[in-house]
């Protein structure tokens, strides 16, 4: 068929298209040459009640908006279209503890960043991923340190100023919703977005220890999501991708409905080279008996050439959240993962115990939706078990500060216990090794403007201890502004996947004279490298754990 016939077959509809259809459509061509014949006819007068928005010509689509139905209809029966798709809604992405991005009015000095990678150090603050990961033995291996790759972020938007991100960002672009999001901004407004970049590419902060997986890599952003992610804006991303010829794409996002216009962006990228991860979501649970359950990997992760990522924690085991099915291809760090946020968003936790006039910090962090402690608050400990009504009967805790174990009772109902019963702060620590994170408010709640901090139980279990002995221990509260958070999610572990990618893609270019690794050989490369998590029932951890040194290792000796 040739290009004028292809358009014909669609002009014939136009004289008595009357009736508008609201949503915006993507539609996807079989051939380049549909594709080139639509789009031209629909750039003409004649073509105009089709609502032609946006050409992806990278990925034989286009989307339509403010198009006729009858249009619609016709569409989908023209031997050139291969679908027709009515924008996809679903939940934005967040961690699963939640945050939403707050700028506090205060002043703060921001970290600048001075380190070379090849001299890198362990810190205060690197990651624990980083480790896990092998990231650097990756470096020494290949100093580059994915300095020839280019990744591509589709996800909340991005805050260009962080001085972690600012030298390796490279452009962005917003394809979500424009009467919501504001034309041509890619504006972090959630702080997950600039998280997960944080993870993928943040640079090396020899001061403090921070890094990302690539610390040399370069970062696009496209704005896909806010308060919701649309299919329309991912297709969309997916082809400026292509257009752009990045190396890897981070999708951490996803839900349990598929979109066939993103099945065939995801298509069009493998065909062109791009490799593809996303995460495998966080729906898991456990059920009444105490077994693990899931829903399955979520979409896009699902898809067949898309890389599915789930998480685990510190300890290696699966992150409790972890979605997991026989789609899931690997495992990385995803639970209390430190990075990057939009700057002066983020809240550190300033936790003092005072004994005898003697200072001790303890490592605290702060509560999701918890107010904040403008002003340092001090008082002296006092233990309130789990902090159950019944635990403040006869407890005198007026102008004190009460420690509390986690336990039987929501975070949120401890704190207003402790509040009713006159407490000026609260101290949660953990029931189980390792730092807790949680959140004070759900949906519907109203705030609570209460001083609380936490705590890892080891901290806490020494504190219930000393009291007991009794000892007198003062307590000092206080929250102070930062540009960094600990989010749990799968969503924080596919940037580690992302920047190992990018590692592997940049070493392989460098042993192959500049050329390319396959997607689907970079996935073989990637799953045959992992670090065997057991036990691996119903493939609860895919081939393993992600393994940069390994990975760059098998790359660079193929053929």
């Amino acid at each position: 068929m040739t290009l004028n016939k292809i358009a014909a077959a669609l002009f014939v509809v136009l004289v008595t298209s009357v009736a508008f259809a609201k949503d915006r459509y993507v539609v996807i061509y079989k051939s380049k040459q549909g594709f080139t014949a639509m789009n031209s006819f629909m750039k003409l007068e004649s073509g105009k009640k089709f609502g032609l928005n946006k050409s992806l010509p990278y990925i034989k689509g286009m989307v339509l908006k403010n198009v006729t139905e009858q249009a619609v209809e016709s569409l989908r029966k023209h031997p050139e279209v291969l679908l027709v798709e009515k924008e996809i809604l679903f939940p934005g992405p967040k961690p699963v503890n939640g945050f939403t991005s707050k700028k506090m009015k205060t002043t703060y000095t921001p970290t600048t960043f001075t380190g070379d990678i090849t001299t890198f150090k362990v810190g205060e603050l690197t990651p624990w991923g980083i480790t896990a990961v092998n990231a650097e033995a990756a470096w020494i291996a290949s100093p580059d340190a994915g300095s020839s790759a280019r990744v591509l972020v589709l996800d909340s938007g991005l805050d260009t100023t962080h001085a972690a991100l600012s030298s390796n960002f490279e452009k962005g672009q917003n394809f979500y919703d424009a009467d919501t999001a504001g034309e041509g901004t890619f504006v972090d407004n959630v702080g997950h977005g600039t998280h997960v970049a944080g993870t993928i590419a943040a640079q090396y902060n020899e001061q403090t220890g921070f890094v990302g997986v690539a610390p040399n890599a370069k970062i696009l952003m496209g704005k896909v999501c806010e308060t919701f992610c649309n299919s329309v804006g991912i297709a969309e991303g997916i082809n400026w991708g292509v257009q752009e010829k990045v190396d890897v794409i981070n999708m951490s996002l996803g839900g349990a409905m598929t979109s066939l216009g993103v099945m065939a962006a995801v298509q069009a990228a493998e065909n062109a080279g791009v490799f593809i991860a996303a995460a495998s979501g966080n729906g898991a649970e456990v059920d009444a008996d105490g077994f693990p359950t899931t829903p399955g990997v979520s979409y896009p992760a699902a898809l067949p050439t898309v890389f599915a990522v789930g998480a685990v924690d510190s300890q290696l085991v699966r992150s409790t959240f972890s979605n997991w099915g026989p789609e899931l291809a690997i495992v990385a760090p995803g639970s209390s993962v430190y990075s990057t946020i939009p700057v002066g968003t983020g809240r550190e936790a300033l936790l003092n115990m005072v004994v005898a006039g003697v200072t001790t910090p303890l490592k605290g962090t702060t509560f999701s939706g918890a107010s904040e402690i403008l002003q340092l608050v001090s008082g002296a400990a006092v233990s309130a078990g789990l902090g159950k009504p019944d635990d403040y009967v006869d407890l005198d805790v007026t102008g004190k500060i009460a420690i509390i174990s986690r336990g039987e009772i929501t975070f949120r109902e401890k704190v207003l216990h402790a509040q009713a019963a006159g407490a000026v702060g609260a101290v949660i620590f953990n029931n189980v090794s390792g730092m807790l994170a949680g959140t004070l408010v759900q949906p519907g709640d109203s705030p609570i403007n209460f001083p609380v901090l936490a705590v890892e139980q080891s901290e806490g279990l020494k504190l219930v201890g000393q009291l007991a002995a009794g000892e007198a221990i003062n307590i000092e509260l206080q929250t102070l502004v930062t540009d960094y958070a600990v989010f749990d999610g799968t969503s924080m572990a596919t940037p580690h996947v992302a920047g190992v990618a990018a590692l592997v893609i940049s070493a392989y270019k460098k042993a192959h004279v500049g050329a390319s690794i396959a997607p689907a050989q970079l996935r073989a490369v990637l799953k045959n490298t992992a670090k065997t998590l057991a036990p691996n029932i119903d493939n609860q951890y895919g081939s393993g754990l992600i393994q940069a040194d390994a990975a760059i290792s098998e790359a660079v000796t193929a053929p």
